[in-house]
C-alpha cells in the first residue's frame, strides 16, 4: 500500500497561490529583462516552460516556506506500481492527470525527443519511459536519447533521420554550456527546435541566487504590487550571499542557516549549518553560494517510522499540473532509504 502525506486545505491554497505569482511573474516582460547570467537565458521563449516544481516546508504555525524552484521537476511517475502518483480532489485538478500532462505538450510537436545524460543510467528513466508512452499514444514519435544522438543538420537537430521539432530537457546543464549540449544550443538559438523547460525559466526563477534578489526591499515591486510582493517575501525564508557576511559571525549562527550552491539540484552541494565542518565552511565562502534560514522539515509517521517530508506543486505557467509529497530520512532529500520517494497528498480542512 502507497503512503500518503496530508496537508491542509489553507497551506495548499497558500502555496498554489504563490507559485500562480511566481509563474505570472516569468512572463512580466521587464522581468524578462533581468536575465543577465547566460545569452541563451536571454532568448523569451514562446512557450511555458512544462513541470516547474514548487517545493515547500509546511509548518504548524505560519506560511509554507519555499525550499527551491526546480526547472525540470519529476517525481509524478511511480514506477513500483506502474502509475501516475494519484492527485487530491480539487477544483484545479479536475482532469485526469494524463490528460493535464499531454495538454503541456502542444500539437505542433509532432517528433519529440526526451534528452538527459546518458538516460538509461538516470534515476528516473522509467519516468521518462512514461513520458514517452503518455506522448506516443497520443500520436506523437518519441525518443529518449543522451545528446551526443542529436544530429544537427541544417534544420535543426535529427535522430535517426528523424526532424526533432521539440527537446523535452531533463538535462541539467540548463544554460547549454557543455560540450555535449552545443548542438542543441544553436538549433535552439536559431528557432529550430522548441527547448522545453527553457533556460530563462531556470534563469529567472531556478537559480537559488534569485532569493536573494525577492529579499531585497523594492526589488519585486518593480514588476508586481507591494501586497503581491509581500505575500511571496512572507513565504521565502530569509536568504543572503555567503561572501557577502561577516564570516566570524556567521560562524557563530551557522545553526541557524542551510548552504546551498545557486545551480545546484538535487540535493548537491547542500549543507546544513548545524553540521558543518570547519573545513566545508571555509570552502562555501564563494560567490555562487547562499545561505538560507533553516526551516525544519515536517514529520509524519508509517508504521512506527518516522519521516521528514517536503511538498511539491508542479507547474505549467500559473496552470496546477500535479501536487506530491517527497518522504525521506536523514538530513538532505534522497531516496537512499527504504520507504522513501515520492507519495500522493490527501487535503484537509
Amino acid at each position: 500500500m502507497l503512503n500518503h502525506i496530508t496537508v491542509s486545505n489553507s497551506d495548499f491554497q497558500h502555496m498554489f497561490h504563490f507559485a500562480k505569482q511566481m509563474q505570472t511573474l516569468i512572463l512580466n516582460p521587464f522581468f524578462q529583462a533581468q536575465s543577465q547570467s547566460s545569452s541563451v537565458a536571454t532568448k523569451a521563449p514562446k512557450y511555458e516552460s512544462v513541470l516547474m516544481g514548487y517545493d515547500f516546508h509546511t509548518q504548524h504555525h505560519g506560511l509554507p516556506q519555499l525550499i527551491e524552484i526546480n526547472n525540470n521537476a519529476g517525481g509524478l511517475y511511480l514506477p513500483k506500481f506502474h502509475q501516475w502518483l494519484k492527485q487530491p480532489k480539487v477544483e484545479a485538478l479536475n482532469e485526469a492527470i494524463e490528460t493535464r500532462l499531454l495538454h503541456m505538450f502542444d500539437n505542433e510537436w509532432c517528433n519529440i525527443a526526451i534528452v538527459d545524460e546518458i538516460p538509461q543510467q538516470q534515476f528516473m528513466y522509467p519516468e521518462m519511459q512514461a513520458y514517452a508512452r503518455l506522448l506516443s499514444d497520443d500520436g506523437r514519435k518519441v525518443f529518449i536519447v543522451d545528446p551526443s544522438e542529436l544530429e544537427k543538420t541544417a534544420e535543426g537537430l535529427s535522430y535517426q533521420g528523424q526532424h526533432i521539432d521539440m527537446i523535452y530537457n531533463r538535462h541539467t546543464d540548463f544554460y547549454l554550456e557543455s560540450v555535449a549540449m552545443q548542438a542543441i544550443r544553436e538549433a535552439y538559438m536559431a528557432d529550430q527546435v522548441v527547448l522545453n523547460p527553457h533556460p530563462q525559466s531556470y534563469d529567472l526563477l531556478g537559480d537559488k541566487g534569485r532569493m536573494v534578489d525577492w529579499h531585497h526591499t523594492a526589488y519585486l515591486e518593480q514588476f508586481i504590487s507591494k501586497e503581491k510582493a509581500q505575500i511571496i517575501r512572507a513565504m521565502i525564508p530569509e536568504t543572503k550571499y555567503v561572501h557577502e557576511q561577516d564570516m566570524s559571525q556567521l560562524w557563530a549562527e551557522r545553526k541557524h542557516w542551510v548552504f546551498k550552491p545557486t545551480a545546484s539540484h538535487a540535493g548537491k552541494g547542500v549543507v546544513l549549518g548545524k553540521s558543518i565542518t570547519r573545513k566545508r565552511f571555509a570552502e562555501i565562502q564563494q560567490p555562487n553560494m547562499i545561505m538560507q534560514a533553516f526551516v525544519p522539515p515536517a514529520k509524519v509517521s508509517f508504521d512506527d517510522v518516522s519521516y521528514k517530508y517536503d511538498v511539491r506543486l508542479y507547474m505549467h505557467g500559473p496552470r496546477l499540473i500535479a501536487i506530491a509529497g517527497r518522504i525521506y530520512q536523514g538530513m538532505l532529500t534522497n531516496f537512499r532509504t527504504e520507504g522513501s520517494g515520492f507519495v500522493p497528498v490527501t487535503l484537509n480542512g
